[in-house]
């Protein structure tokens, strides 16, 4: 049997594919262009990115003494004052380097009790 020889190459099933490629190429660039998708959200009261979360600042001084926002608190009423926090809000914590550190544990542990997780504590550069 004698073995036929290909006059051409049948190319419509490449030019199919590259169509539906160029297709989806298209149609996801245009989300990525836009950066979202068209969708209608539905009406509330209150729109969550109205609600901005204030950073507590919690200082402690070199005796030990613990403010919060600059005023002077005890370590319940810090408690009792961060108990009506939203938890994602940030804590910055700005203690002396002579501290108790158990003063310092004590504040830590309760913010973690708590169940705050952005706590961020202040330092200094070496120089």
């Amino acid at each position: 049997m004698e073995r036929k020889k290909f006059d051409y190459i049948n190319v419509i099933p490449l030019v199919d594919v590259m169509l539906v490629l160029l297709t989806i190429t298209l149609t996801t660039s245009s989300f990525i262009a836009t950066g979202l998708l068209p969708i209608e959200l539905p009406k509330a009261t209150k729109s969550q990115e109205k609600l901005a979360l204030k950073t507590q600042t919690i200082e402690i001084d070199r005796a030990s003494r613990i403010y919060l926002n600059s005023k002077p608190v005890s370590l319940s009423q810090l408690k009792n004052t961060l108990v009506s926090l939203n938890r994602e809000s940030p804590i910055f914590i700005r203690a002396d380097k002579y501290i108790s550190l158990q003063t310092f544990v004590n504040v830590f542990d309760l913010l973690k009790n708590l169940g705050f997780k952005k706590i961020a504590l202040q330092t200094e550069e070496k120089k």
